[in-house]
Protein backbone atom coordinates (compact mmCIF):
# COMPACT_ATOMS: atom_id res chain seq x y z
CA UNK A 1 0.00 0.00 0.00
CA UNK A 2 1.36 3.40 -0.98
CA UNK A 3 1.21 6.87 0.50
CA UNK A 4 -1.33 9.58 -0.14
CA UNK A 5 0.62 12.77 -0.85
CA UNK A 6 -0.51 16.38 -1.19
CA UNK A 7 1.70 19.00 -2.85
CA UNK A 8 0.84 22.57 -1.80
CA UNK A 9 2.14 25.24 -4.15
CA UNK A 10 2.01 22.80 -7.05
CA UNK A 11 1.76 25.47 -9.75
CA UNK A 12 4.96 27.27 -8.76
CA UNK A 13 8.49 26.45 -9.89
CA UNK A 14 9.32 24.63 -6.65
CA UNK A 15 5.99 22.79 -6.74
CA UNK A 16 6.78 21.55 -10.25
CA UNK A 17 10.22 20.41 -9.05
CA UNK A 18 8.65 18.63 -6.07
CA UNK A 19 6.24 16.75 -8.35
CA UNK A 20 9.09 15.81 -10.67
CA UNK A 21 11.30 14.60 -7.79
CA UNK A 22 8.40 12.72 -6.22
CA UNK A 23 7.91 10.87 -9.49
CA UNK A 24 11.62 10.00 -9.71
CA UNK A 25 12.13 8.62 -6.19
CA UNK A 26 11.25 5.10 -5.19
CA UNK A 27 8.41 6.07 -2.84
CA UNK A 28 5.26 3.97 -3.10
CA UNK A 29 2.51 6.46 -3.88
CA UNK A 30 -1.15 5.59 -4.31
CA UNK A 31 -2.44 9.13 -4.74
CA UNK A 32 -0.97 12.57 -5.37
CA UNK A 33 -3.03 15.72 -5.23
CA UNK A 34 -1.88 19.12 -6.50
CA UNK A 35 -2.91 22.10 -4.39
CA UNK A 36 -2.63 25.84 -4.94
CA UNK A 37 -4.56 29.07 -4.47
CA UNK A 38 -8.11 29.49 -5.69
CA UNK A 39 -6.74 31.34 -8.74
CA UNK A 40 -5.18 28.07 -9.92
CA UNK A 41 -8.17 25.75 -9.47
CA UNK A 42 -8.54 23.52 -12.50
CA UNK A 43 -5.09 24.24 -13.93
CA UNK A 44 -3.16 21.14 -14.87
CA UNK A 45 0.26 20.01 -13.67
CA UNK A 46 2.28 16.94 -14.55
CA UNK A 47 3.16 14.10 -12.24
CA UNK A 48 5.07 11.51 -14.25
CA UNK A 49 2.74 10.40 -17.02
CA UNK A 50 -0.31 11.70 -15.16
CA UNK A 51 -1.99 15.07 -15.45
CA UNK A 52 -3.31 16.41 -12.17
CA UNK A 53 -6.00 19.07 -11.89
CA UNK A 54 -5.15 21.62 -9.23
CA UNK A 55 -7.44 21.82 -6.20
CA UNK A 56 -7.98 24.71 -3.79
CA UNK A 57 -5.56 24.50 -0.87
CA UNK A 58 -7.83 26.62 1.34
CA UNK A 59 -10.70 24.14 1.00
CA UNK A 60 -8.73 20.90 0.88
CA UNK A 61 -9.39 18.28 3.56
CA UNK A 62 -6.10 16.58 4.47
CA UNK A 63 -7.83 13.82 6.42
CA UNK A 64 -6.45 10.46 5.29
CA UNK A 65 -3.36 11.93 3.63
CA UNK A 66 0.02 10.75 4.87
CA UNK A 67 2.39 13.45 3.65
CA UNK A 68 2.00 17.07 2.57
CA UNK A 69 4.88 18.75 0.79
CA UNK A 70 4.48 22.51 1.21
CA UNK A 71 6.04 25.27 -0.88
CA UNK A 72 3.29 27.86 -1.33
CA UNK A 73 5.05 30.76 0.44
CA UNK A 74 5.53 31.46 4.13
CA UNK A 75 2.21 33.19 4.85
CA UNK A 76 0.25 30.42 3.17
CA UNK A 77 2.22 27.70 4.97
CA UNK A 78 1.63 29.51 8.28
CA UNK A 79 -2.11 29.18 7.72
CA UNK A 80 -2.48 25.79 6.07
CA UNK A 81 0.45 23.61 7.20
CA UNK A 82 -0.85 23.41 10.81
CA UNK A 83 -4.28 22.51 9.46
CA UNK A 84 -2.76 19.65 7.46
CA UNK A 85 -0.62 18.58 10.43
CA UNK A 86 -3.60 18.60 12.79
CA UNK A 87 -5.41 16.20 10.46
CA UNK A 88 -2.62 13.65 10.97
CA UNK A 89 -0.70 14.43 7.81
CA UNK A 90 3.08 14.85 8.19
CA UNK A 91 4.01 18.21 6.68
CA UNK A 92 7.41 18.88 5.12
CA UNK A 93 7.58 22.63 4.69
CA UNK A 94 9.95 24.25 2.22
CA UNK A 95 9.12 27.85 3.17
CA UNK A 96 10.86 30.05 5.71
CA UNK A 97 7.93 30.11 8.12
CA UNK A 98 8.79 27.19 10.45
CA UNK A 99 12.60 27.30 10.20
CA UNK A 100 13.13 29.01 13.56
CA UNK A 101 10.28 27.29 15.43
CA UNK A 102 11.86 25.38 18.33
CA UNK A 103 9.15 22.70 18.09
CA UNK A 104 9.78 22.02 14.40
CA UNK A 105 12.97 20.17 13.43
CA UNK A 106 15.06 21.85 10.72
CA UNK A 107 16.34 18.92 8.69
CA UNK A 108 19.01 18.34 6.07
CA UNK A 109 18.96 14.53 5.75
CA UNK A 110 22.66 14.22 4.95
CA UNK A 111 23.51 16.20 8.10
CA UNK A 112 20.97 15.59 10.87
CA UNK A 113 18.46 12.97 9.74
CA UNK A 114 18.16 11.65 13.30
CA UNK A 115 16.63 14.98 14.39
CA UNK A 116 13.57 14.22 12.29
CA UNK A 117 12.04 12.35 15.23
CA UNK A 118 11.23 15.75 16.74
CA UNK A 119 8.54 16.25 14.11
CA UNK A 120 5.89 14.71 16.35
CA UNK A 121 5.55 17.89 18.45
CA UNK A 122 3.73 19.65 15.60
CA UNK A 123 3.72 17.04 12.81
CA UNK A 124 5.82 19.47 10.75
CA UNK A 125 9.37 19.21 9.41
CA UNK A 126 11.19 22.28 8.06
CA UNK A 127 14.11 22.48 5.71
CA UNK A 128 16.56 25.35 5.24
CA UNK A 129 16.87 27.37 2.07
CA UNK A 130 18.80 25.84 -0.80
CA UNK A 131 22.10 27.66 -0.25
CA UNK A 132 22.16 26.77 3.46
CA UNK A 133 21.39 23.12 2.74
CA UNK A 134 24.28 22.90 0.29
CA UNK A 135 26.64 24.66 2.69
CA UNK A 136 25.91 22.43 5.69
CA UNK A 137 26.29 19.29 3.58
CA UNK A 138 29.77 20.51 2.60
CA UNK A 139 30.65 21.52 6.18
CA UNK A 140 29.44 18.32 7.88
CA UNK A 141 32.54 16.19 7.07
CA UNK A 142 34.80 19.01 8.28
CA UNK A 143 32.81 19.32 11.48
CA UNK A 144 32.97 15.57 12.01
CA UNK A 145 36.74 15.51 11.42
CA UNK A 146 37.94 18.53 13.38
CA UNK A 147 34.91 20.35 14.74
CA UNK A 148 33.50 23.71 13.76
CA UNK A 149 32.23 26.27 16.24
Amino acid sequence: MGYKVAVAGATGAVGHAILEALDEVDLPVDEVVALASSASIGKEVSFGDQTLKVKDLAKFDFEGFDIALFSPGGKVSAEHAPRAANSGCVVIDNTSHFRMDPDVPLIVPEVNADAVMGYAKKNIIANPNCSTAQLVVALKPIHDAVGIT
